[in-house]
Formats: C-alpha cells, structure tokens, sequence
C-alpha cells in the first residue's frame, strides 16, 4: 500500500471536486445577472468537470475571466472545507464502518423463527395443571 500515492489522489479527487463545487457557485451567480452566460457555461461544462484541472485550462482558452473567478471560489471554498476535513472523513468512515459491521452482524445472526425447529415440535409441553 503506497500511502503517499493514495494521499495524491485524494487530493486529485477532492480538488476536482471542489472545482465542481466552485463552478455550481459561479453558475448560481451569473444565473442571476447574466443568464446566457450562465447557459454557456453550462453547456461547456457538461462531460468536462471530471478533472478539474483540465477543465480550467480549458476554459482559460474560452473565457478566461471565468477560469479565474472559478479558481478564486474554489480557493475560497477549499479554505473553508481543510479545516474540518480530516476529523469529518475520520469520524465518517468510523462511523460508516460501525454501522455496517453492526448490519451484518444482524443479518448473520438472524434466526427465522417463521419454521419451527424439528427440536421444538418433537419435546412434550409441559403443563403446570398436571404435574405429578
């Protein structure tokens, strides 16, 4: 397990992510002042989002403006999330993996008590009244 290339990648996924975040913004933004702009960059987005990186260099050829009002959100955006990021991931997965240990210790000890067992039909009952 390669630590240092797990954490590159994370960091890869979370800045695209946090790129797709920063483009909803900007789009919510000039929706209201400029909608047909809005509508371009939605339309130039679509099927580009998944590397972030890619995509602002992309559209630093199209609109550049845009490309660096999208970089200074998600900078923005990225300061606000690191700070709580690693205790919410941490907290996450324990919680995560709780729950689910917890769902399959349920289902592996589940008796169907639906069918009766050959064991309970075959013992006498006993009744209180007629003891002897």
């Amino acid at each position: 397990m390669d630590i240092k290339q797990i954490a590159k990648d994370t960091a890869k996924t979370l800045q695209s992510y946090l790129t797709y975040q920063a483009l909803r913004t900007v789009l919510a933004q000039i929706n209201e002042t400029n909608p047909p702009l809005a509508l371009w960059l939605q339309r130039f987005s679509a099927d580009k989002i998944q590397d972030g990186e890619a995509y602002i260099k992309e559209l630093f050829q199209e609109k550049p403006d845009l490309a660096l009002r999208i970089m200074t959100v998600r900078e923005h955006i990225a300061e606000q999330v690191t700070e709580y990021l690693p205790e919410m991931v941490r907290t996450g997965i324990q919680q995560a993996n709780m729950k689910h240990r917890r769902q399959h210790l349920e289902r592996i000890t589940q008796i169907d008590t639906s069918v009766p067992s050959p064991e309970a039909e075959t013992q006498p009952t006993s009744d209180p009244n007629n003891e002897q």
